[in-house]
């Protein structure tokens, strides 16, 4: 068996603490009542993967969330609703992390967008930790910049050939269980996080499982 050697975090869910239903509540005070049928974890109208892979721009994507539902709301009022789903960052999360270096390669991959990749980052450096959080990682590939998301293959790809990761020496950890399986497909090993859960708690079980 392949010693671990490199260790692929997701964002949300795994760092960042996540609730989905925070942002649907927020669009129903709105108005928008749907916003379920739209977005979710699990799935998502093709406008969020547009956004989500830099096709579109921070406007187009809530020019387009207006002209979809017939009440009127403000920009603001969108970017707000849209980032409630954030619900920070633990420092003792990333302090763990950091404690891996030693012995891990550790690299971000997530699917996110510019409207959130502000709100949070700016969250974290006004409690004085975006160098922390950046500093966890050799590399951070958010899927807005890369063009690329998960659960596709070439995504996976991508950062594999780019660290020069052997896959079978690689743990690949996140929330959403479509994107283990596209992981799994590029022979990388990856487990499913309970979302929101502890990691400094849940991965030592998981590393030692994979050096048995």
């Amino acid at each position: 068996m392949n010693p671990i050697k490199n260790i692929i975090f997701d964002l949300g869910g795994v760092i960042l603490d996540i609730n989905y239903q925070a942002t649907i509540d927020a669009f129903a005070k709105l108005g928008i009542s749907n916003f379920s049928n739209l977005y979710s974890q699990k799935s998502q109208q093709k406008l969020f993967d547009q956004f989500e892979t830099g096709h579109i721009s921070s406007e187009e994507f809530i020019m387009r969330i207006q002209q979809m539902h017939s009440v009127q709301v403000s920009n603001e009022h969108i970017i707000t609703a849209w980032n409630a789903m954030l619900k920070g960052v633990k420092k003792n999360k990333l302090d763990y992390i950091i404690s891996l270096k030693s012995n891990y390669r550790t690299i971000l991959l997530s699917n996110t967008n510019e409207i959130h990749i502000a709100s949070f980052e700016q969250e974290m450096s006004n409690n004085q930790m975006l160098t922390h959080f950046k500093s966890c990682f050799e590399n951070i590939y958010y899927s807005s910049r890369m063009g690329l998301r998960k659960p596709h293959s070439i995504c996976f790809e991508k950062v594999l050939s780019e660290q020069q990761f052997n896959s079978k020496e690689t743990l690949f950890i996140d929330d959403s269980a479509q994107h283990i399986e596209g992981a799994k497909s590029c022979g990388i090993k990856a487990v499913l996080f309970p979302q929101n859960g502890i990691i400094q708690d849940w991965l030592p079980d998981i590393i030692q499982q994979e050096h048995r």
